[in-house]
């Protein structure tokens, strides 16, 4: 039986959404879709998908998840992912389902080699460059893309035409009432602190990424730390179509340093390039995140390596965002005990875009119905860290 209950909220609960990244957007999308947009409040203190939802690659995958307690949590998600295509429009989104590659190569060829090496004859005509190996990772099947920015966007849209609203402004804390219950004395939300004013909320869900962390002191010193890993990236426009293989890669630099880009062309004919990633303390702010032009580089420069085509494609974007990381590897999805109407859904690392619409969807289960019943998300729930 799916876990992960919270208890469940009538007449029609106030709910503040805390950040518009993807966990809150499709948490919005997904209450809005059971009639409850209407007490729906989205609250973002730049823009939505301003963080790693709008600088993320949005590869998804069906199984890469399946050993660890992520894993059904992933399998929804990615079917989600179609669902959401099919119901948005996979154009609008950027979905599409792709060949998936591991690439092993060197910017510098071994002496006498001229051309391809070995493994070459499986790479699709634009990779061009000096690859020692190569091997499948999945097929249309089993992985799949996405925009993060404008599946993000989209679901936001969906969620206010059902009548949600969207917000901008900086969230400070939450208001809580002292209440007594079957298991003793607890609290519960009564609204959300946003710029100096109190939204009334019977339901607060903090989404904020690595920003999430600010929750500890608003709800519960025992909840984990919420950090973050930076990672760079380029979207690259080449002057020539490349085929829908994303390229997960080990690759040799001239220098003798070992990297590992990852290529995702994109449906709209650009190129997303990620890597660089980086132990930084997380800033107060999304604003604040600087981009280091000598990573983009490395980043475009490797690329061009394996790709003639994006040696001297023009730079459409250089960005870098933090991924939110928990201690333990494994996001926090649920209620907070002893807090009633307080959820959260962060620290997803690498895999947020992936299962940022199963997340909304069992936090949106959580808050209308009382329990998550479309995934057995227990393994998740932050009471673990109790």
């Amino acid at each position: 039986m799916a876990s992960g209950s919270s208890s469940g909220y009538k007449p029609a609960p106030r709910v503040v959404i805390c950040g518009g990244g993807i966990i809150g957007a499709a948490t919005a999308y997904y209450l809005a879709a059971r009639g409850l947009g209407p007490g729906v409040t989205i609250v973002e203190r730049e823009e939505p998908a301003c963080a790693a939802s709008g600088k993320a690659g949005g590869f998804l995958a069906l199984d890469w998840n399946d050993s660890s307690p992520v894993g059904p949590l992933a399998r929804l998600s990615y079917g989600l992912h179609a669902q959401l295509a099919a119901e948005l429009g996979a154009e609008r989104v950027g979905y599409r389902g792709v060949h998936t590659l591991q690439v092993v190569g060197v910017e510098k060829a071994p002496a006498g080699a001229k051309g391809r090496l070995r493994g070459g004859e499986a790479l699709p005509d634009w990779v061009d460059g000096h690859v020692l190996g190569v091997s499948d990772m999945g097929d249309p099947a089993t992985t799949a893309q996405v925009h993060p920015r404008l599946l993000t966007h989209a679901l936001i849209a969906a969620a206010e035409a059902r009548g949600a609203v969207l917000r901008r402004g900086c969230v400070e804390g939450l208001r809580l009432q002292a209440e007594e219950g079957a298991g003793g004395r607890g609290r519960r939300v009564t609204g959300v602190k946003v710029d100096g004013a109190v939204l009334p909320a019977d339901v607060a869900v903090i989404a904020m990424g690595p920003w999430s962390d600010a929750a500890r002191a608003w709800l519960a010193p025992w909840l984990p730390p919420v950090s973050g890993q930076k990672y760079h990236s380029v979207v690259l426009r080449p002057s020539e179509p490349v085929t829908p293989h994303m390229l997960f890669t080990g690759f040799k630099t001239a220098a003798g340093r070992t990297v590992e880009p990852e290529v995702y062309p994109r449906p709209d004919g650009s190129v997303y390039v990620c890597g660089e990633p980086q132990a930084l303390p997380v800033p107060p702010a999304q604003a604040q995140v600087t981009v280091e032009e000598e990573l983009g580089d490395n980043i475009r420069r490797v690329a061009g390596s394996l790709a003639s085509c994006l040696r001297e494609a023009p730079v459409e974007a250089r960005q870098a965002c933090y991924l939110p990381l928990t201690p333990d590897g494994v996001p926090l999805v649920g209620p907070v005990p002893g807090v009633a109407g307080a959820l959260l859904g962060t620290g997803h690392s690498c895999w947020g875009i992936l299962n940022g619409p199963g997340t909304g969807l069992v936090l949106a289960e959580m808050i209308a119905e009382g329990k998550a019943s479309s995934c057995d998300v227990e393994g998740l729930a932050p009471a673990r860290y109790m």
